[in-house]
């Protein structure tokens, strides 16, 4: 008997003794509630790119940017594009139960999955790496070069010893699993929010009030509908992908949408336009740092905040990470335990976190992510709600065939269209390269699904014996 027939049986709650669901379905019985949906994602949204994404719309740094305006209806559009995106996601995950690794198994075949999850996990490895190096550089502002040592590439000692520290914590957070990123969420989350509010409030009084912070926004100009949109997309496909490791949890569609809004109708809306004011009124999108230019007070509790909030979210990064390398080396033939890889995966995204990943190659990362790795998500989509269905009820994950062309052949050809409008020939009416590579992407796995109908891995798949977890409710 598989593992995924063997976890229908409600003999535990507790996901840390079925290794997180790594290779099977989440039972009912193991689902969260409404509030941990919503404070998991209060957490996982509150991340940095959120207020570089003002900043970017601001045209920090003397470049190109957007007025207020303008940057409230590409914030709308983007968010919206997301919230229905994550949401579709969420819906997949919650019925099935399967994490995105598990789903991936449907649309691209047990092996063929391997090389998008692959993806998926160099992704998540290159975000954790990021978000431990912003929090060893909050703490580099906060304390100052005490012991005038360089390690490397301009690097504090302090800076590096903190990024190990903190690297640390969070490895061994995402270790513990689901239950420890909810407990943690849930009492960061209101501060989190709370504080947030109050710095832009702030940084507003101090540039002289609400008008003079449009008046100055009404100057920036320069960077198109198209563009601004490619950039909230790609600050955060990755994590809307991921939102399928999460909303395996959830009881019900009501669920996932609570979980989807939290994110990306108050969280990250919140922080776009709070980075924006930050970058109008004080030259510097994140509001953390000018926080820590005010007194002792308020440098304590900008650090305090930018800890809790980075920590909710990177213990997701490599909480996610686990459950991609876990079922990729699976098929492959190599069983890995879960809390080997986190803490491996963890301590490489250490590694290079105090080496300055952040620094280096963060920017040019996340807009490769908005033009390239969209696409991903178009065969599962595709799939589920239009191709096969019935599949996801019937067929265990651990009997599809090696590989379906139609998914694998899509995506490729989503990712080098993404890429090409992004870099080399602009879509018209400036329509997103990400958001037009998705739409490709899904056109195209439809079509060649139909066109390649009669081959041998098209067939549904019907496993004996398997009792999905939407089935298991009913019953």
């Amino acid at each position: 008997m598989s593992n995924l027939t063997k976890s229908q049986t409600p003999v535990h709650d507790d996901p840390g003794q079925h290794e997180e669901y790594m290779l099977e379905p989440v039972p009912w019985h193991a689902r969260r509630s409404w509030w941990a949906m919503f404070v998991i994602w209060v957490g996982f949204g509150y991340v940095p790119t959120g207020l570089i994404v003002g900043g970017q719309l601001a045209g920090q740094g003397g470049t190109p940017g957007m007025t207020f305006g303008d940057a409230l209806f590409s914030i709308a559009v983007g968010e919206g594009l997301l919230l229905v995106l994550t949401f579709l996601l969420g819906i997949a995950a919650m019925r099935t139960g399967l994490n995105l690794s598990l789903i991936s198994r449907i649309s691209y075949g047990k092996k063929g999955m391997i090389v998008p999850m692959l993806i998926m996990a160099m992704l998540t490895l290159g975000w954790f790496a990021s978000i431990v190096g912003m929090v060893g550089a909050i703490f580099d502002v906060a304390v100052g070069d005490l012991t005038g040592i360089i390690v490397i590439n301009g690097l504090t000692l302090e800076y590096v010893l903190l990024c190990l520290f903190w690297g640390a914590v969070f490895t061994w957070s995402a270790w513990k699993g689901i239950k420890a990123i909810e407990k943690i969420s849930g009492w960061a989350a209101p501060f989190v929010l709370v504080v947030a509010i109050g710095a832009a409030a702030l940084m507003i009084s101090e540039f002289g009030g609400f008008g003079n912070v449009i008046s100055e926004a009404n100057t920036r100009d320069g960077m198109s509908y198209g563009t601004g949109i490619t950039i909230m997309l790609g600050a955060w496909i990755a994590g809307v992908i991921m939102g399928v490791d999460i909303f395996r949890y959830a009881k019900t569609k009501n669920h996932v949408f609570i979980g989807a809004a939290a994110c990306f109708i108050l969280t990250n809306p919140l922080l776009n336009i709070v980075g924006y004011i930050g970058s109008i009124s004080t030259g510097d999108s994140n509001f953390i740092t000018w926080m820590t230019t005010k007194g002792a007070l308020l440098t304590a509790l900008g650090v305090i905040l930018w800890v809790l909030s980075l920590w909710t979210t990177n213990m997701s990064e490599l909480y996610c990470n686990a459950l991609y390398v876990g079922p990729a080396a699976e098929s492959a033939g190599k069983r890995i335990p879960r809390g080997r890889i986190v803490i491996v995966v963890g301590a490489i995204g250490t590694i290079l976190g105090s080496l300055g990943f952040y620094s280096y190659f963060f920017a040019d990362f996340i807009t490769v992510l908005g033009a390239a790795f969209v696409p991903l998500a178009g065969p599962i989509l595709a799939d589920y709600f239009i191709i096969r269905p019935d599949e996801y009820a019937t067929a265990n994950p651990n009997d599809m065939p090696p590989v379906r062309w139609p998914a694998i052949i899509s995506f490729l050809v989503g990712a080098a269209f993404g890429v090409t409008t992004q870099y080399w020939v602009e879509l018209p009416f400036d329509f997103p390269a990400g958001f037009g590579a998705l739409i490709l992407t899904f056109v195209l796995h439809i079509v060649l699904s139909k066109a390649m109908a009669h081959r041998a891995e098209q067939r549904q798949v019907v496993s004996e014996g398997f009792v999905s977890p939407a089935r298991e409710r009913i019953s």
